[in-house]
């Protein structure tokens, strides 16, 4: 099997040769504080281990030109629209007419991230803005649907320009945006105001037979998930939370196989050594492989601190562990 073909395999209950081995993410500082552990220059993690190719496709959903200010009343709407042209080039990977033959014959595991979650989209990034969009949801909350309905038609019309030439195995969504505790707005707010906008993007993702509609979250999203399911989102991937609220075999016990999942594995075990990788492995990696629908992955990105040889052990237990 090919790497998507596993991955379709797996996310669909199958039989797959083994199960897909994703590399978490190792950014170039990483490599240069591990090449003082040992790494040389021509090393190639990729090589040292059983790895699927996988890549994402970057749609650029942001406004352009950037606010200044961002709308705080439906009368600004319409100003604020004309910055989400569909049609506008740059909003594609810069090299999309030279990735395109490989992508229509692709082997690797293509996902397109579509979305960039409910505080992003209404201008969070910072904390005047959260205390604004807190005030809004109180006072004005038909603004609040009304701008994350024009936004979600504007990705809608994006994404279906780009899925009429590139067919991709997964869609994803991202909440950058919460806290380990929980959400920072209840499941009844957030179907209200983000999943009840989603209609137009999930049609065009039906239509063009997307396979998976994954949440990428970075929180503790466990309250969500119902009505995540109740919309059609079909797999989380769950990164840097607090993983005894998230486990993903209590996840899998509570929602069963309605729901796939990617990651799960603590990160921080890779600092701790190899007793504390060898039990996070045993104890959550086989009963979540013998249900299905699961890929084993850290649920973050490598850091500097995590030694070259803990992660050499991480990966070759868990390739061990998962042809076992």
């Amino acid at each position: 099997m090919n790497s998507r073909e596993r991955f379709l395999e797996t996310m669909q209950f199958g039989q797959p040769d083994h199960v897909p081995y994703f590399e978490e993410g190792i950014r170039p500082e990483v490599l240069e504080a591990w090449r003082s552990q040992g790494l040389t220059a021509q090393a190639n993690l990729a090589a040292m281990f059983s790895t699927d190719q996988r890549e994402e496709i970057d749609l650029d959903v942001y406004p352009h030109p950037w606010p200044k200010r961002w709308p705080s009343t439906k009368a600004e709407l319409k100003a604020f629209a004309r910055r989400l042209n569909p049609d506008d080039r740059s909003r594609l990977p810069d090299a999309w007419e030279q990735c395109l033959p490989g992508w229509k014959q692709h082997e690797q595991v293509l996902m397109m991230r579509i979305h960039q979650g409910f505080f992003l989209s209404m201008g969070v990034y910072g904390w005047q803005r959260f205390y604004e969009l807190m005030k809004m949801i109180h006072n004005d909350p038909g603004f609040v649907r009304a701008m994350m309905q024009l936004q979600a038609e504007f990705v809608a019309a994006l994404t279906e320009r780009a899925l009429q030439q590139v067919e991709v195995d997964a869609a994803v969504f991202s909440e950058p945006i919460g806290a380990n505790h929980g959400p920072l707005i209840s499941p009844a707010m957030f179907a209200d105001f983000v999943l009840a906008s989603h209609g137009p993007i999930l049609d065009v993702l039906h239509r063009h037979q997307v396979k998976l509609i994954i949440l990428r979250t970075y929180a503790n999203a466990r309250l969500l998930l119902p009505v995540l399911l109740e919309h059609g989102f079909d797999c989380l991937w769950a990164c840097e939370v607090n993983t005894e609220s998230m486990d993903y075999r209590s996840l899998r016990k509570e929602f069963g196989r309605g729901l796939r999942l990617i990651g799960g594995i603590d990160l921080d075990v890779l600092r701790e050594g190899k007793q504390a990788i060898r039990r996070e492995l045993e104890t959550k990696v086989p009963p979540l492989l013998a249900q299905g629908g699961y890929v084993p992955l850290a649920d973050g990105r490598v850091r500097e601190d995590i030694p070259l040889e803990n992660y050499i052990y991480y990966r070759q237990l868990l390739e061990k562990i998962t042809s076992s």
